[in-house]
């Protein structure tokens, strides 16, 4: 594997600037950086490149379309060979209400975020879970509101208090 450079300042700025704003134009990102904008477009484009920045999406109310329930699910597997981890992921990548999915050490092996239109919906899916051959144990957590949502932080823009 090699070994990627360091971020540094200026591109610590940029993530920065980019996770507060997505839409930002390239112009705009520039001078919020101090740079000019054929280095500030070069870099944008290489922490591309690096996978730094992996996407930049709109993040959409779930509810304003029609998904009114939002649950965590954790997953316990019956078995942990690979094959059985390989088959439940893919069986969760082809159902495209679960939003995400973690692999987790501990109690659980998946934690799952999903949505459903209702209550029914997401029994739905539970039972959809229950059918796979590879699940073992199931907990949902059905999500009342979101008490924080934030940005990755970015280093040396908090202190070690988290402030």
């Amino acid at each position: 594997m090699t070994e990627q450079p360091a971020l540094d300042d200026i591109d610590l700025k940029i993530l920065s600037e980019l996770q507060n704003d997505g839409r930002i134009r390239i112009n705009e990102l520039a001078s919020r950086v101090g740079l000019s904008l054929p280095p500030c477009l070069r870099r944008v484009r290489s922490l591309r490149a690096r996978g730094v920045i992996k996407a930049i999406r709109a993040t959409i109310d779930e509810k304003v379309l029609g998904y009114e329930v939002v649950s965590f699910v954790s997953i316990q597997l019956a078995s942990q060979a690979k094959p059985t981890l390989e088959a439940f992921e893919a069986s969760i990548a082809a159902l495209p209400l679960v939003l995400q999915s973690w692999r987790l050490s501990g109690e659980a092996d998946f934690l799952l975020k999903c949505v459903a239109p209702d209550v029914e919906g997401m029994h739905q899916q539970l039972r959809q879970f229950a059918a796979m051959p590879e699940v073992r144990t199931i907990r949902s957590f059905p999500v009342l509101g979101i008490a924080k949502d934030a940005p990755l932080p970015i280093p040396g823009t908090f202190s070690a208090n988290g402030t």
